[in-house]
C-alpha cells in the first residue's frame, strides 16, 4: 500500500515471483470513469472507489478461498478501505511503502505511460491514513532498492506451512 509512485507495482511484481504466487495490480480495476477522472487530475471521492474496492476485494477473496494467496499492490489510502479488504482475508497483511514526497514526486514527474498525473500527489498525501499497530503493518522506507525491499517483506512472513 501506499501513495501513487511509492513503488507498490515494482515490488509487488517481484514480491510476487519471489514467493511464487500470483500479482495484482488494483489499477487494473479501476473503471474507464475514475481512470478519465484522474487522467484529468480529479481526485477520487470514497464513492467514486467502492466499486473498485468491492472488486479488489473479490479478487482477494477468491485467491483466499482457493488457499493460493497473492500480492496486491493497492494504494489502500484510508483505514476504512484497508478494513473492507480485510473483510475478504481477514490474515491480510500490510506494507506499507512510506516515504519522503519529495522523491514521490520525482518518481512521478519521470513515470510515464500511467493514468495518475502529478498533479494529484497532494491530495493523496492528504487522504493517508498510515496503518495503526493494530493493522500489523511492515512500513518499509520506500527509497530503498526493490531487491532490499523484497528481503525486508520476506524476512517479516511467517514461515511457510
Amino acid at each position: 500500500m501506499g501513495v501513487s509512485g511509492s513503488g507498490k507495482t515494482v515490488i509487488g511484481r517481484l514480491l510476487a515471483d519471489r514467493l511464487g504466487m500470483p500479482f495484482l495490480d488494483a489499477d487494473d480495476l479501476h473503471s474507464a470513469e475514475n481512470v478519465l477522472k484522474m487522467r484529468l487530475g480529479r481526485p477520487l471521492t470514497d464513492t467514486d472507489r467502492a466499486p473498485w474496492l468491492q472488486a479488489v476485494a473479490g479478487e482477494i477473496a477468491r485467491t483466499t478461498v482457493d488457499g493460493q494467496g497473492m500480492v496486491v499492490a493497492c494504494s489502500a489510502l484510508k483505514r476504512a478501505y484497508r478494513d473492507r479488504l480485510r473483510v475478504s482475508a481477514p490474515g491480510l497483511r500490510l506494507v506499507h511503502l512510506a516515504g519522503p514526497p519529495g522523491l514521490i514526486r520525482r518518481r512521478l514527474e519521470a513515470r510515464t505511460g500511467h493514468f495518475m498525473p502529478v498533479i494529484l500527489l497532494d491530495n493523496q498525501l492528504a487522504t493517508l491514513e498510515p496503518p495503526e499497530a493494530d493493522e500489523r503493518p511492515l512500513v518499509i522506507d520506500l527509497a530503498l532498492p526493490p531487491d532490499k525491499i523484497v528481503e525486508r517483506i520476506v524476512a517479516a512472513l511467517p514461515p511457510a506451512p
